[in-house]
């Protein structure tokens, strides 16, 4: 068995991600059959702060 360990030098970095308590719920696998938009919105946010933390010079 390989090592597959991922190395991620700004790993233990903190984000912020602002986001409603409803898309908070939907990640964690709350299902809201009225808006299914909640948690591909939500998952948008997280990505977007990670791409910001991760991809911008001198953070």
């Amino acid at each position: 068995m390989g090592n597959n360990s991922v190395q991620i030098p700004q790993g233990e970095e903190l984000i912020r991600v602002e986001m409603t308590v409803k898309e908070a719920l939907a990640l964690t696998g709350t299902k809201f059959n009225q808006n299914h938009k909640l948690e591909t919105d939500a998952i948008k946010k997280v990505k977007q702060s990670l791409e910001d933390k991760l991809l911008t010079p001198n953070h």
